[in-house]
């Protein structure tokens, strides 16, 4: 991913405060012939976006223009999940296609579509996908939704999706629980919660 895009050249921005439709609005206002897209939707009034850096740079004073309650630069190493990716993910395509896939035990709901799947290559070539897609998450979440899904177990450090999966429900007025597993403590309470006869 570095190897597709410079150190530099590229940027990502959250945008806060504003809807999603806005921000992709503002986006490509601000492109002019760059890269500049929406990245990740994080909530309905959260939206990362990414693309070339001066295009990004514009999109930030657009957002401002149409209400972004912030709009600041985020400092990563390149610009995810945008059309800049494209080199990168043309380099995992073939490892991809080479990786052995099963059918899947349990469904998931993939961050490129916002749709579940069982189905081997629909998910190996979501994966691919991914890379220069944007991760649809409030979708995904609301498809969890209504699924029925209640209870979110965020694992790895932080509990920045927990987070975003509160302000996704609360939105749309679902009662959710929400875990975390970080580390050992953290797992024992997790598995005290999950097994207990009210969960």
């Amino acid at each position: 991913m570095q190897q597709a895009v410079p150190v530099g050249t590229g940027a990502m921005a959250a945008i806060l405060g504003i809807e999603a439709d806005a921000v992709r609005a503002a986006c490509e206002e601000a492109a002019q012939g760059q890269v500049c897209s929406p990245a990740n939707f994080n909530t309905p009034t959260q939206t990362v976006i990414a693309g070339d850096a001066a295009a990004v740079e514009r999109a930030i004073e657009e957002c401002k223009t149409r209400g972004a309650r912030r709009a600041l630069l985020l400092k990563v190493s390149a610009p995810f999940h945008c059309a800049l990716m494209m080199p990168a993910q043309t380099q995992m395509q073939p490892l991809l296609d080479a990786a052995s896939f099963n059918q899947l035990h349990f469904p998931i709901v993939n961050n490129v579509d916002a749709a579940l799947t069982s189905d081997r290559a629909v998910s190996r070539e979501a994966l691919v996908r991914q890379i220069s897609s944007s991760v649809r998450w409030t979708e995904s979440v609301a498809e969890l939704l209504n699924q029925g899904v209640t209870t979110f177990v965020e694992v790895g450090p932080g509990k920045v999706l927990n987070g975003l999966v509160k302000a996704i429900a609360k939105e749309l007025g679902a009662e959710v629980t929400l875990l975390n597993v970080e580390n050992q403590e953290s797992l024992t309470a997790t598995i005290q919660a999950l097994t207990s006869p009210n969960a």
